[in-house]
């Protein structure tokens, strides 16, 4: 009390000790070099120490858990998620460096760390730091100084207390009741609403922009996946978390996840956060780059099972149309005049734009093309065989249907109940370890008593769901046949023996007041096309009606200056 020195770090007087006699500032945390004087020298010579105390937080510490933050368990799930990726061969730069950074700026910005305490918040800290004991100031106590770093870098950390001081006085009983971190019953506060407030489908977020900004070959449908089949820890990822931290009542609301991720909520809030945290404009997506719309479209017709020629008709839609350009391409964080580009999404569509302009998909006329495709290939003795779209939609569906019926069978026996027990007293873990061995005991009793099948191991994670091999003899692989029973060349050049084109909208809604740019009801639209949305809709996990809108983009795009005149004479008939 009697020191009154300013802290060289935040300028205020709020001194502690620590157990070693030494001085450093409540606010902010910041050690100096100064020791406590001693005083009172009397000693009683001739006396044997006993034993030696550093008091009783420790022991507590071991028996009830330590203290944590919540920014520190999704702290966690981000170095568990970046490691995950790390070991699917992302490039360790992605942890160590960019994500690294992001996550420091979001504390930053939203004031939970690296930043200094407002000062209007700095009477209700005092008193709050005076209540307190020297014990229970201990500067190790705040785990948070050694947890922040993804990269296990030092650096100086000033954390901000505004958000539960007022509360304080009540954190011990909310800690026993509500939850198990220190600041979980008010992070969910109403008063928190107003920032971008961290979630678990944020985490997802985070890891998809640096590896955006890496340009790292995953697709965010990819990403979602690998999450999904468990690659990636996402669900009951506080599985991983440290025996001391525990989780009760709001933390498991936190981050307890029960349903799988949306691609369109992960995505938004990519954006949402690039903006927040005022980033510079990405790294640009070149032709080289995997994101780009003719690598992209290469990987689709591979998974698709579509004839290679395909790739040259893509191209030429995507120079056509200026998808490919590297503005377009390239995120620009906070530019409202740029559409969001979902990469993957964005080359189904060009695929399936393709598709119409050679085969029309109309429900008549590629039937009448395999038709003539077939006989070809009767007499065709020289080359590669035809292209015959009615083979190709029964070998693909075939397999399309034993993937989809799988993945429904595995999504609808999925056990959301974690394999790790939770428990929340020193007392009761050996009866619920206890409880969860003999619950397990039971399952696999029965498991082999009923001839039920045992969870297999997770396979290994793969780019293709759908592979397709040019040595099977069965003919099942269209890659190399040829397109030329739907070709024909004109001025020198191919173009399709397919005069006709039918749009799957006139006119485009407002992206942002109905969410989306056309609507999508299959029983408007022919089943070829249907079936080939649906197709990509399971390669992306997506709905159909979102590649339909990028369908839709595309035509419009495509044949612009048609439409134009089109509406345009439309409206002079009205008149």
């Amino acid at each position: 009390r009697d020191f009154n020195e300013r802290c060289a770090q935040c300028s205020e007087v709020n001194w502690g000790l620590t157990d070693g006699g030494g001085f450093y500032c409540r606010s902010c945390h910041n050690v100096i070099e100064r020791t406590r004087e001693i005083v009172n020298t009397d000693f009683i010579t001739n006396s044997r120490v006993q034993t030696i105390s550093k008091g009783s937080k420790k022991q507590e510490e071991s028996e009830g858990g330590c203290e944590w933050y919540i920014c520190e368990g999704f702290q966690l799930v981000l170095k568990k998620q970046v490691e995950a990726l790390e070991a699917l061969g992302v490039h360790p730069q992605m942890k160590d460096e960019i994500l690294c950074n992001f996550w420091r700026c979001y504390l930053q910005k939203s004031k939970q760390a690296y930043c200094k305490r407002p000062a209007a918040e700095t009477v209700k800290t005092l008193s709050v730091c005076e209540s307190s004991t020297d014990v229970d100031s201990d500067p190790e106590r705040p785990s948070i100084l050694h947890l922040l770093s993804l990269s296990e870098s030092e650096g100086d950390l000033q954390t901000d207390c505004s958000s539960f001081a007022s509360s304080v006085s009540k954190v011990s009983e909310s800690t026993s009741v509500y939850s198990g971190s220190v600041d979980g019953s008010l992070y969910l506060m109403k008063n928190q609403k107003e920032k971008l407030r961290m979630t678990m489908p944020m985490t997802l977020s985070f890891c998809y922009m640096a590896l955006l900004w890496m340009r790292e070959p995953i697709t965010l449908s990819e990403f979602l996946r690998f999450v999904v089949e468990g690659h990636i820890p996402y669900l009951n990822v506080f599985e991983h978390f440290p025996e001391k931290m525990k989780l009760c009542g709001l933390d498991l609301k936190i981050f307890c996840v029960e349903s799988w991720p949306v691609y369109e909520e992960v995505f938004n809030k990519m954006h949402e956060l690039a903006a927040y945290l005022d980033l510079p404009r990405f790294p640009d997506i070149t032709e080289s780059c995997f994101l780009h719309p003719d690598m992209l479209c290469i990987k689709y017709l591979m998974e698709a099972n579509l004839p290679d020629e395909l790739h040259n008709w893509t191209c030429r839609v995507v120079k056509k149309i200026g998808i490919g350009e590297v503005d377009f391409l390239t995120l620009m964080p906070g530019n409202k005049s740029t559409r969001k580009v979902k990469y993957d999404v964005l080359a189904a569509a060009v695929i399936i734009v393709v598709l119409k302009l050679l085969f029309l998909l109309d429900d008549c006329y590629e039937w009448v093309l395999s038709e003539f495709a077939e006989e070809r290939n009767k007499n065709n003795t020289e080359g590669g065989p035809y292209f015959e779209f009615k083979r190709w939609y029964e070998v693909v569906k075939h397999s399309l249907d034993v993937k989809q019926k799988k993945l429904n069978e595995e999504r609808a026996k999925y056990l959301w109940r974690c394999e790790k027990p939770l428990f929340y007293s020193v007392k009761k873990k050996s009866k619920v370890l206890k409880r969860r061995q003999m619950v397990v005991n039971l399952q696999n009793q029965f498991g082999k008593l009923s001839g039920s099948v045992q969870r297999a191991k997770k396979p290994n994670p793969s780019s293709f769901q759908l592979s397709w091999s040019e040595e099977n003899a069965d003919g099942s692989c269209f890659h190399g046949h040829s397109l030329k029973g739907v070709l024909q060349e004109k001025c020198g050049l191919l173009t399709a023996m397919n005069p006709d084109y039918w749009l799957c909208t006139v006119k485009l809604c407002n992206e942002k007041l109905c969410g989306h740019l056309a609507h999508y009801r299959e029983v408007e639209f022919p089943q070829s096309y249907h079936f080939v949305l649906g197709l990509f809709s399971f390669l992306l996990r997506i709905q159909p009606s979102y590649i339909h809108d990028e369908v839709c983009m595309i035509e419009h795009k495509l044949f612009n200056k048609k439409l134009y005149k089109k509406l345009k004479y439309n409206a002079v008939l009205r008149k």
